[in-house]
Protein backbone atom coordinates (compact mmCIF):
# COMPACT_ATOMS: atom_id res chain seq x y z
CA UNK A 1 0.00 0.00 0.00
CA UNK A 2 1.57 3.46 -1.16
CA UNK A 3 1.43 5.81 1.67
CA UNK A 4 0.13 9.27 0.98
CA UNK A 5 2.03 12.02 2.72
CA UNK A 6 0.16 15.43 0.91
CA UNK A 7 -0.16 18.23 2.55
CA UNK A 8 -2.91 17.83 5.49
CA UNK A 9 -6.42 18.50 4.52
CA UNK A 10 -9.35 20.28 6.38
CA UNK A 11 -10.22 22.74 8.44
CA UNK A 12 -7.57 24.48 10.77
CA UNK A 13 -8.81 22.34 14.10
CA UNK A 14 -7.02 25.21 16.04
CA UNK A 15 -8.82 27.98 14.89
CA UNK A 16 -11.93 25.64 15.67
CA UNK A 17 -15.02 24.35 13.69
CA UNK A 18 -18.63 24.58 14.72
CA UNK A 19 -20.24 22.10 16.89
CA UNK A 20 -23.20 21.93 14.28
CA UNK A 21 -20.43 20.51 11.63
CA UNK A 22 -20.06 17.55 13.73
CA UNK A 23 -23.24 15.67 13.76
CA UNK A 24 -23.83 12.55 16.87
CA UNK A 25 -21.55 9.46 15.34
CA UNK A 26 -20.11 12.03 12.25
CA UNK A 27 -16.64 11.91 11.96
CA UNK A 28 -14.53 14.93 10.15
CA UNK A 29 -10.85 14.90 9.16
CA UNK A 30 -9.02 18.25 9.76
CA UNK A 31 -5.40 19.11 10.89
CA UNK A 32 -3.74 20.77 13.34
CA UNK A 33 -0.05 21.23 13.38
CA UNK A 34 0.92 19.80 10.21
CA UNK A 35 -1.12 16.89 11.07
CA UNK A 36 -4.10 15.32 9.56
CA UNK A 37 -6.47 14.67 12.58
CA UNK A 38 -9.45 12.90 12.98
CA UNK A 39 -12.40 14.30 14.82
CA UNK A 40 -15.68 11.91 16.22
CA UNK A 41 -18.39 12.79 17.99
CA UNK A 42 -20.39 10.63 20.72
CA UNK A 43 -23.13 12.57 22.03
CA UNK A 44 -21.66 15.34 23.61
CA UNK A 45 -18.08 13.80 23.75
CA UNK A 46 -15.31 14.42 20.74
CA UNK A 47 -12.56 12.44 20.54
CA UNK A 48 -8.93 13.73 18.29
CA UNK A 49 -6.67 10.93 17.17
CA UNK A 50 -4.62 10.52 14.15
CA UNK A 51 -6.52 10.74 11.02
CA UNK A 52 -4.84 7.32 9.42
CA UNK A 53 -4.40 3.70 10.94
CA UNK A 54 -0.73 2.88 11.86
CA UNK A 55 -0.41 -0.55 10.08
CA UNK A 56 -0.48 0.71 6.34
CA UNK A 57 -2.18 3.87 6.86
CA UNK A 58 -6.00 3.69 5.97
CA UNK A 59 -8.10 6.84 6.32
CA UNK A 60 -9.80 5.84 9.54
CA UNK A 61 -12.41 8.70 8.83
CA UNK A 62 -13.33 5.53 6.05
CA UNK A 63 -13.93 3.28 9.44
CA UNK A 64 -16.31 2.47 11.90
CA UNK A 65 -16.81 3.60 15.34
CA UNK A 66 -17.40 0.62 17.49
CA UNK A 67 -18.01 1.74 21.60
CA UNK A 68 -15.28 3.81 22.17
CA UNK A 69 -13.04 2.51 19.35
CA UNK A 70 -12.13 2.98 16.06
CA UNK A 71 -11.97 0.10 13.11
CA UNK A 72 -9.34 0.64 9.95
CA UNK A 73 -11.27 0.21 6.85
CA UNK A 74 -8.64 -1.73 5.11
CA UNK A 75 -7.27 -4.44 7.17
CA UNK A 76 -9.89 -4.03 10.24
CA UNK A 77 -7.04 -2.82 13.16
CA UNK A 78 -8.65 -1.31 15.75
CA UNK A 79 -7.74 1.84 17.92
CA UNK A 80 -8.58 3.25 21.84
CA UNK A 81 -10.34 6.91 20.87
CA UNK A 82 -9.45 7.68 24.37
CA UNK A 83 -6.03 6.52 24.67
CA UNK A 84 -4.71 5.66 20.39
CA UNK A 85 -3.83 2.59 22.03
CA UNK A 86 -3.58 -0.24 19.35
CA UNK A 87 -6.30 -2.89 20.35
CA UNK A 88 -6.01 -5.25 17.84
CA UNK A 89 -3.74 -6.32 14.85
CA UNK A 90 -2.57 -5.72 12.16
CA UNK A 91 -2.15 -2.49 13.89
CA UNK A 92 0.98 -2.48 16.47
CA UNK A 93 1.66 0.78 17.22
CA UNK A 94 -0.76 3.90 18.58
CA UNK A 95 -2.32 6.26 16.89
CA UNK A 96 -1.72 10.10 18.66
CA UNK A 97 -4.58 11.82 20.40
CA UNK A 98 -5.26 15.47 20.84
CA UNK A 99 -6.98 17.53 23.72
CA UNK A 100 -10.27 19.09 22.54
CA UNK A 101 -11.74 21.88 24.25
CA UNK A 102 -15.95 22.68 23.21
CA UNK A 103 -16.63 26.71 24.14
CA UNK A 104 -19.12 29.12 22.35
CA UNK A 105 -20.79 26.14 20.29
CA UNK A 106 -17.36 25.70 18.83
CA UNK A 107 -15.07 22.42 18.91
CA UNK A 108 -11.08 23.48 18.82
CA UNK A 109 -7.88 21.08 18.88
CA UNK A 110 -5.50 22.42 21.58
CA UNK A 111 -2.58 20.28 21.50
CA UNK A 112 -1.57 16.61 21.48
CA UNK A 113 -1.64 14.26 24.58
CA UNK A 114 1.31 12.66 25.69
CA UNK A 115 1.54 9.05 24.74
CA UNK A 116 0.47 6.84 27.35
CA UNK A 117 2.12 4.07 28.24
CA UNK A 118 0.32 0.69 27.54
CA UNK A 119 -1.57 -0.79 30.83
CA UNK A 120 0.47 -3.41 31.95
CA UNK A 121 -1.51 -6.56 31.25
CA UNK A 122 -1.83 -7.18 35.50
CA UNK A 123 -0.80 -9.96 37.82
CA UNK A 124 -2.87 -12.89 37.60
CA UNK A 125 -3.01 -15.86 40.46
CA UNK A 126 0.06 -17.87 40.67
CA UNK A 127 3.75 -17.19 39.98
CA UNK A 128 4.29 -15.24 36.54
CA UNK A 129 7.07 -17.33 34.19
CA UNK A 130 10.27 -16.05 34.85
CA UNK A 131 11.17 -17.54 31.33
CA UNK A 132 8.90 -17.27 28.24
CA UNK A 133 10.58 -19.57 24.70
CA UNK A 134 9.00 -18.50 21.56
CA UNK A 135 9.74 -21.34 18.64
CA UNK A 136 8.51 -19.38 15.41
CA UNK A 137 9.81 -15.97 13.97
CA UNK A 138 6.40 -15.51 11.82
CA UNK A 139 3.23 -13.24 12.74
CA UNK A 140 1.85 -15.30 15.86
CA UNK A 141 5.85 -15.39 17.07
CA UNK A 142 6.59 -11.54 17.14
CA UNK A 143 3.07 -10.40 17.83
CA UNK A 144 3.47 -12.54 21.50
CA UNK A 145 6.92 -11.13 22.39
CA UNK A 146 6.11 -8.01 20.97
CA UNK A 147 2.40 -7.94 23.24
CA UNK A 148 4.37 -9.15 26.22
CA UNK A 149 7.01 -6.26 25.92
CA UNK A 150 4.14 -3.75 25.73
CA UNK A 151 2.32 -5.17 28.46
CA UNK A 152 5.46 -5.07 30.35
CA UNK A 153 6.13 -8.25 31.08
CA UNK A 154 9.93 -8.16 32.56
CA UNK A 155 10.46 -11.82 32.20
CA UNK A 156 12.90 -13.34 30.22
CA UNK A 157 11.87 -13.80 26.34
CA UNK A 158 13.85 -16.10 23.57
CA UNK A 159 12.20 -16.21 20.25
CA UNK A 160 13.83 -19.37 18.58
CA UNK A 161 13.44 -18.81 14.39
CA UNK A 162 15.20 -20.75 12.06
CA UNK A 163 14.39 -18.29 9.22
CA UNK A 164 17.52 -15.81 8.11
CA UNK A 165 15.49 -12.55 8.55
CA UNK A 166 14.00 -10.92 11.60
CA UNK A 167 10.17 -11.08 11.52
CA UNK A 168 8.97 -9.47 8.65
CA UNK A 169 5.28 -8.21 6.59
CA UNK A 170 4.98 -11.59 5.02
CA UNK A 171 1.79 -10.30 3.10
CA UNK A 172 4.20 -7.91 1.22
CA UNK A 173 6.24 -10.46 0.27
CA UNK A 174 3.41 -11.21 -2.38
CA UNK A 175 2.00 -7.79 -3.24
CA UNK A 176 3.51 -4.59 -2.83
CA UNK A 177 7.09 -5.73 -2.74
CA UNK A 178 7.10 -8.17 -5.01
CA UNK A 179 5.74 -6.13 -7.70
CA UNK A 180 8.24 -3.49 -6.83
CA UNK A 181 6.04 -0.95 -5.38
CA UNK A 182 7.47 -1.15 -1.51
CA UNK A 183 10.96 -0.85 -0.52
CA UNK A 184 12.66 -3.02 1.02
CA UNK A 185 12.71 -1.05 4.89
CA UNK A 186 9.08 -1.81 4.54
CA UNK A 187 9.32 -5.53 4.86
CA UNK A 188 10.81 -5.54 8.34
CA UNK A 189 8.06 -5.68 11.12
CA UNK A 190 10.61 -3.58 13.20
CA UNK A 191 14.34 -2.76 13.00
CA UNK A 192 16.80 -5.06 14.12
CA UNK A 193 17.11 -2.45 17.27
CA UNK A 194 13.82 -3.00 18.81
CA UNK A 195 14.54 -6.73 19.64
CA UNK A 196 17.90 -5.87 21.70
CA UNK A 197 16.14 -2.82 23.68
CA UNK A 198 12.85 -4.37 24.01
CA UNK A 199 15.38 -7.78 25.86
CA UNK A 200 13.89 -10.11 23.11
CA UNK A 201 16.87 -12.83 22.23
CA UNK A 202 15.97 -12.96 18.71
CA UNK A 203 18.01 -16.00 17.31
CA UNK A 204 18.21 -16.72 14.01
CA UNK A 205 18.65 -19.31 11.58
CA UNK A 206 18.33 -21.62 14.70
CA UNK A 207 16.65 -24.93 14.64
CA UNK A 208 14.79 -27.21 17.74
CA UNK A 209 14.97 -30.90 17.44
CA UNK A 210 12.95 -31.26 20.35
CA UNK A 211 10.75 -30.08 23.38
CA UNK A 212 10.73 -32.02 26.69
CA UNK A 213 7.73 -31.03 28.15
CA UNK A 214 7.94 -32.73 31.81
CA UNK A 215 11.62 -31.40 32.23
CA UNK A 216 10.24 -28.03 30.48
CA UNK A 217 13.33 -27.79 28.20
CA UNK A 218 13.93 -27.07 24.13
CA UNK A 219 16.61 -28.93 22.67
CA UNK A 220 18.46 -27.36 19.97
CA UNK A 221 19.84 -28.39 17.28
CA UNK A 222 23.30 -27.20 18.12
CA UNK A 223 23.06 -30.04 21.25
CA UNK A 224 22.32 -27.29 23.27
CA UNK A 225 19.25 -26.99 25.64
CA UNK A 226 16.74 -24.37 26.89
CA UNK A 227 14.76 -23.92 29.99
CA UNK A 228 11.47 -22.66 29.73
CA UNK A 229 8.61 -21.83 32.01
CA UNK A 230 5.91 -21.15 29.39
CA UNK A 231 6.49 -22.42 26.05
CA UNK A 232 4.42 -21.06 22.54
CA UNK A 233 4.78 -22.84 19.42
CA UNK A 234 4.48 -20.55 16.12
CA UNK A 235 6.28 -22.40 13.96
CA UNK A 236 4.01 -21.41 11.35
CA UNK A 237 3.86 -23.15 7.81
CA UNK A 238 5.78 -24.38 4.65
CA UNK A 239 5.05 -24.06 0.86
CA UNK A 240 3.81 -27.80 -0.70
CA UNK A 241 7.28 -28.60 -2.89
CA UNK A 242 6.22 -29.75 -6.42
CA UNK A 243 6.44 -33.21 -6.41
CA UNK A 244 7.40 -33.79 -10.48
CA UNK A 245 10.60 -33.99 -11.71
CA UNK A 246 12.48 -30.79 -12.80
CA UNK A 247 10.82 -28.81 -9.47
CA UNK A 248 14.33 -28.17 -7.92
CA UNK A 249 15.82 -26.46 -10.74
CA UNK A 250 17.34 -22.86 -9.62
CA UNK A 251 14.50 -21.28 -11.88
CA UNK A 252 11.92 -22.62 -9.69
CA UNK A 253 10.55 -21.06 -6.43
CA UNK A 254 7.75 -21.28 -3.80
CA UNK A 255 7.18 -17.91 -1.48
CA UNK A 256 7.34 -17.81 1.80
CA UNK A 257 9.97 -15.87 3.16
CA UNK A 258 11.78 -12.64 2.27
CA UNK A 259 14.74 -14.86 0.68
CA UNK A 260 11.98 -16.34 -1.58
CA UNK A 261 10.70 -12.87 -2.25
CA UNK A 262 14.08 -11.48 -2.66
CA UNK A 263 15.07 -14.19 -5.00
CA UNK A 264 11.82 -14.29 -7.37
CA UNK A 265 12.75 -10.56 -7.83
CA UNK A 266 16.17 -11.30 -9.14
CA UNK A 267 14.89 -14.20 -11.30
CA UNK A 268 12.33 -11.69 -12.69
CA UNK A 269 15.21 -8.88 -13.61
CA UNK A 270 15.92 -11.43 -16.45
CA UNK A 271 12.57 -13.36 -17.08
CA UNK A 272 10.17 -12.53 -19.91
CA UNK A 273 7.65 -15.46 -19.24
CA UNK A 274 6.68 -16.98 -16.18
CA UNK A 275 4.70 -19.21 -15.13
CA UNK A 276 2.45 -19.82 -12.06
CA UNK A 277 1.01 -23.31 -10.72
CA UNK A 278 -1.60 -22.76 -8.48
CA UNK A 279 -4.76 -20.35 -8.79
CA UNK A 280 -4.99 -19.54 -4.88
CA UNK A 281 -4.45 -16.06 -3.25
CA UNK A 282 -0.85 -16.42 -2.92
CA UNK A 283 -0.81 -17.86 -6.71
CA UNK A 284 -2.77 -14.91 -8.28
CA UNK A 285 -1.12 -12.24 -6.38
CA UNK A 286 2.05 -13.13 -7.20
CA UNK A 287 0.85 -13.49 -10.84
CA UNK A 288 -0.50 -9.66 -10.36
CA UNK A 289 3.22 -8.73 -9.21
CA UNK A 290 4.79 -10.13 -11.52
CA UNK A 291 2.79 -8.49 -14.68
CA UNK A 292 3.52 -5.29 -12.63
CA UNK A 293 6.51 -6.30 -13.91
CA UNK A 294 5.94 -6.59 -17.66
CA UNK A 295 6.36 -10.23 -17.25
CA UNK A 296 4.35 -12.52 -19.38
CA UNK A 297 2.79 -14.77 -16.96
CA UNK A 298 0.43 -18.34 -17.33
CA UNK A 299 -1.50 -19.94 -14.25
CA UNK A 300 -1.58 -23.71 -14.00
CA UNK A 301 -4.70 -24.79 -12.04
CA UNK A 302 -6.73 -28.03 -11.52
CA UNK A 303 -9.39 -25.94 -10.52
CA UNK A 304 -12.88 -24.92 -12.68
CA UNK A 305 -12.49 -21.21 -11.57
CA UNK A 306 -9.95 -19.41 -9.69
CA UNK A 307 -10.56 -19.96 -5.53
CA UNK A 308 -14.17 -20.87 -6.26
CA UNK A 309 -14.21 -23.01 -3.16
CA UNK A 310 -13.42 -19.91 -0.77
CA UNK A 311 -15.37 -17.53 -2.52
CA UNK A 312 -18.14 -19.09 -5.24
CA UNK A 313 -18.16 -19.54 -8.63
CA UNK A 314 -19.38 -15.71 -9.41
CA UNK A 315 -16.24 -14.10 -7.35
CA UNK A 316 -14.13 -16.80 -9.10
CA UNK A 317 -15.45 -15.81 -12.31
CA UNK A 318 -14.56 -12.33 -11.51
CA UNK A 319 -11.01 -12.54 -10.25
CA UNK A 320 -10.12 -14.78 -13.47
CA UNK A 321 -11.95 -11.91 -15.82
CA UNK A 322 -9.72 -9.53 -13.42
CA UNK A 323 -6.34 -11.46 -14.03
CA UNK A 324 -7.15 -11.55 -18.02
CA UNK A 325 -7.88 -8.01 -18.47
CA UNK A 326 -4.43 -7.77 -17.38
CA UNK A 327 -2.65 -9.89 -19.46
CA UNK A 328 -2.61 -13.45 -17.69
CA UNK A 329 -3.36 -16.73 -19.42
CA UNK A 330 -4.48 -19.61 -17.53
CA UNK A 331 -4.75 -22.93 -17.81
CA UNK A 332 -7.60 -24.40 -15.78
CA UNK A 333 -8.28 -27.75 -14.91
CA UNK A 334 -4.38 -28.81 -15.48
CA UNK A 335 -1.50 -29.35 -13.69
CA UNK A 336 1.82 -29.68 -14.71
CA UNK A 337 3.47 -32.78 -15.13
CA UNK A 338 6.96 -31.93 -15.37
CA UNK A 339 9.34 -29.18 -16.08
CA UNK A 340 12.47 -30.21 -18.76
CA UNK A 341 14.28 -26.84 -18.67
CA UNK A 342 12.27 -23.61 -19.27
CA UNK A 343 9.74 -26.40 -20.43
CA UNK A 344 6.95 -26.63 -17.98
CA UNK A 345 5.10 -30.19 -19.24
CA UNK A 346 1.73 -29.86 -18.35
CA UNK A 347 -0.59 -33.13 -18.07
CA UNK A 348 -3.45 -32.32 -20.45
CA UNK A 349 -0.31 -32.78 -23.23
CA UNK A 350 0.69 -29.01 -23.59
CA UNK A 351 3.93 -27.14 -22.79
CA UNK A 352 4.40 -23.40 -21.60
CA UNK A 353 7.84 -21.75 -22.13
CA UNK A 354 9.06 -20.68 -18.82
CA UNK A 355 12.23 -18.59 -17.27
CA UNK A 356 10.96 -18.26 -14.30
CA UNK A 357 7.77 -20.78 -12.09
CA UNK A 358 6.50 -19.96 -8.87
CA UNK A 359 4.49 -22.97 -7.18
CA UNK A 360 1.67 -21.90 -4.97
CA UNK A 361 0.19 -25.32 -4.46
CA UNK A 362 -0.72 -24.75 -1.09
CA UNK A 363 1.25 -24.83 2.44
CA UNK A 364 0.94 -27.40 5.28
CA UNK A 365 0.95 -26.35 9.02
CA UNK A 366 4.74 -27.54 10.30
CA UNK A 367 4.01 -29.78 13.42
CA UNK A 368 6.81 -31.92 13.16
CA UNK A 369 8.03 -31.04 16.88
CA UNK A 370 4.37 -30.71 18.38
CA UNK A 371 4.18 -34.15 17.16
CA UNK A 372 7.30 -35.58 18.59
CA UNK A 373 6.97 -33.84 21.75
CA UNK A 374 3.30 -35.79 22.10
CA UNK A 375 1.14 -33.38 21.88
CA UNK A 376 -1.87 -34.01 20.49
CA UNK A 377 -2.26 -33.23 16.75
CA UNK A 378 -5.29 -33.68 13.78
CA UNK A 379 -4.42 -31.65 11.04
CA UNK A 380 -2.77 -28.96 13.46
CA UNK A 381 -1.69 -28.57 16.96
CA UNK A 382 -4.86 -29.09 18.73
CA UNK A 383 -5.66 -26.20 21.34
CA UNK A 384 -8.39 -25.04 23.49
CA UNK A 385 -10.13 -21.82 23.59
CA UNK A 386 -7.10 -20.23 25.89
CA UNK A 387 -4.68 -21.22 22.98
CA UNK A 388 -2.97 -24.20 25.35
CA UNK A 389 -2.02 -27.76 24.11
CA UNK A 390 -2.67 -30.80 25.43
CA UNK A 391 0.59 -30.62 27.34
CA UNK A 392 0.01 -28.00 30.44
CA UNK A 393 2.36 -24.34 29.96
CA UNK A 394 2.80 -25.18 26.21
CA UNK A 395 0.83 -22.94 23.72
CA UNK A 396 0.23 -22.89 20.20
CA UNK A 397 -0.64 -19.90 17.73
CA UNK A 398 -0.72 -18.99 14.24
CA UNK A 399 -1.32 -21.49 11.24
CA UNK A 400 -0.25 -24.37 13.05
CA UNK A 401 -3.20 -24.04 15.63
CA UNK A 402 -6.63 -25.95 15.45
CA UNK A 403 -9.02 -23.95 17.61
CA UNK A 404 -12.37 -24.41 19.04
CA UNK A 405 -13.93 -21.45 16.76
CA UNK A 406 -17.21 -20.08 18.91
CA UNK A 407 -18.64 -18.64 15.97
CA UNK A 408 -18.45 -22.00 13.56
CA UNK A 409 -18.80 -24.14 16.41
CA UNK A 410 -15.72 -26.03 15.08
CA UNK A 411 -12.72 -27.10 15.32
CA UNK A 412 -10.47 -24.78 12.84
CA UNK A 413 -7.16 -23.91 11.44
CA UNK A 414 -7.02 -20.73 9.43
CA UNK A 415 -3.36 -19.57 7.76
CA UNK A 416 -3.99 -15.85 7.40
CA UNK A 417 -1.88 -13.23 8.80
CA UNK A 418 -4.20 -11.03 11.09
CA UNK A 419 -5.60 -14.43 12.74
CA UNK A 420 -2.10 -14.88 13.40
CA UNK A 421 -1.08 -11.93 15.06
CA UNK A 422 -4.24 -11.96 17.19
CA UNK A 423 -3.57 -15.49 18.49
CA UNK A 424 0.18 -14.47 19.49
CA UNK A 425 -1.22 -11.63 21.48
CA UNK A 426 -3.73 -13.86 23.53
CA UNK A 427 -1.26 -16.54 24.03
CA UNK A 428 0.93 -13.86 25.44
CA UNK A 429 -1.65 -12.83 28.05
CA UNK A 430 -2.41 -16.87 28.74
CA UNK A 431 1.06 -17.82 28.79
CA UNK A 432 0.90 -15.06 31.67
CA UNK A 433 -1.66 -16.91 34.06
CA UNK A 434 -4.85 -15.12 32.03
CA UNK A 435 -7.89 -17.30 31.08
CA UNK A 436 -9.32 -15.00 28.10
CA UNK A 437 -10.54 -17.04 25.41
CA UNK A 438 -9.55 -16.25 22.22
CA UNK A 439 -13.02 -15.24 19.87
CA UNK A 440 -11.16 -12.80 17.26
CA UNK A 441 -13.64 -13.54 13.89
CA UNK A 442 -10.70 -14.29 11.46
CA UNK A 443 -10.48 -12.01 8.45
CA UNK A 444 -7.83 -11.29 6.12
CA UNK A 445 -7.62 -9.49 2.86
CA UNK A 446 -5.92 -10.43 -0.60
CA UNK A 447 -4.89 -7.89 -3.60
CA UNK A 448 -5.09 -7.58 -7.03
CA UNK A 449 -4.04 -4.93 -8.66
CA UNK A 450 -6.12 -1.99 -7.52
CA UNK A 451 -8.89 -4.25 -6.56
CA UNK A 452 -8.94 -5.77 -2.69
CA UNK A 453 -10.85 -8.19 -1.50
CA UNK A 454 -11.99 -8.74 2.19
CA UNK A 455 -12.89 -11.88 3.30
CA UNK A 456 -14.35 -11.97 7.38
CA UNK A 457 -15.61 -15.10 9.11
CA UNK A 458 -14.76 -18.69 8.50
CA UNK A 459 -17.14 -20.24 5.74
CA UNK A 460 -15.22 -23.98 5.22
CA UNK A 461 -18.51 -25.55 4.23
CA UNK A 462 -21.36 -23.30 3.35
CA UNK A 463 -24.53 -24.00 1.65
CA UNK A 464 -25.81 -20.88 0.56
CA UNK A 465 -24.47 -17.82 -1.18
CA UNK A 466 -26.21 -14.18 -1.04
CA UNK A 467 -24.76 -11.39 -3.45
CA UNK A 468 -25.65 -8.04 -2.49
CA UNK A 469 -24.41 -5.16 -5.16
CA UNK A 470 -22.61 -5.92 -8.72
CA UNK A 471 -18.93 -8.17 -8.31
CA UNK A 472 -18.58 -6.92 -12.16
CA UNK A 473 -18.60 -3.66 -11.10
CA UNK A 474 -16.73 -4.17 -8.20
CA UNK A 475 -19.11 -2.90 -5.38
CA UNK A 476 -20.15 -5.99 -3.79
CA UNK A 477 -20.69 -8.08 -0.98
CA UNK A 478 -21.19 -11.57 -0.64
CA UNK A 479 -22.82 -13.50 2.24
CA UNK A 480 -21.56 -17.91 2.83
CA UNK A 481 -24.44 -18.96 4.95
CA UNK A 482 -25.37 -22.90 6.59
CA UNK A 483 -28.48 -23.34 7.44
CA UNK A 484 -29.34 -19.58 7.11
CA UNK A 485 -27.11 -18.77 9.23
CA UNK A 486 -23.94 -16.08 8.14
CA UNK A 487 -20.58 -18.21 8.34
CA UNK A 488 -18.40 -15.69 6.43
CA UNK A 489 -18.63 -12.62 4.34
CA UNK A 490 -16.66 -11.02 0.88
CA UNK A 491 -16.60 -7.98 0.13
CA UNK A 492 -14.84 -5.73 -2.99
CA UNK A 493 -15.27 -1.64 -2.14
CA UNK A 494 -18.02 -2.13 0.52
CA UNK A 495 -15.51 -1.67 3.99
CA UNK A 496 -18.16 -0.29 6.37
CA UNK A 497 -20.31 -3.25 5.90
CA UNK A 498 -17.17 -5.75 6.02
CA UNK A 499 -16.39 -3.97 9.43
CA UNK A 500 -20.34 -4.07 10.64
CA UNK A 501 -20.11 -7.90 9.08
CA UNK A 502 -17.12 -8.61 11.61
CA UNK A 503 -18.86 -6.89 14.64
CA UNK A 504 -22.01 -8.71 14.23
CA UNK A 505 -20.24 -12.23 14.01
CA UNK A 506 -18.59 -10.86 17.66
CA UNK A 507 -21.90 -10.01 19.12
CA UNK A 508 -23.48 -13.34 18.03
CA UNK A 509 -20.67 -15.35 20.16
CA UNK A 510 -20.56 -12.72 22.91
CA UNK A 511 -24.60 -13.46 23.53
Amino acid sequence: MAQDHAQPSGPDLARGIALAELADGGKLVGHFGGEEVLLLRRGTEIFAVGAHCTHYHGPLVDGLAVDDTIRCPWHHACFDLRTGEALRAPALRPVACWSVEQRDGKIFVRGKQAQPKPKPVGKPPGETPKRIVIVGGGAAGFAAAEGLRRGQYEGSIVMLSNDDAAPVDRPNLSKDYLAGKAPEDWVPLRPDSFYSKNRIDLRLNTNVTGIDARSREVALADGSKLPYDRLLLATGAEPIRLPIPGADQTHVFTLRSLADSRAIIERAGASRRAVVLGAGFIGLEVAASLRARDIEVHVVAPDTRPMERILGPEMGDFVRSLHEEHGVVFHLEDTASAIDGKQVKLKGGGTLEADLVVAGIGVRPRTEIAERAGLNVDRGVIVNGHLETSAPGIFAAGDIARWPDPHSGENIRVEHWVVAERQGQAAALNMLGHREKFSGVPFFWSQHYDIPINYVGHGENWDELAIEGDIAARDCLLRFKRNGRVLAVASIFRDVESLQAEVSMERDIST
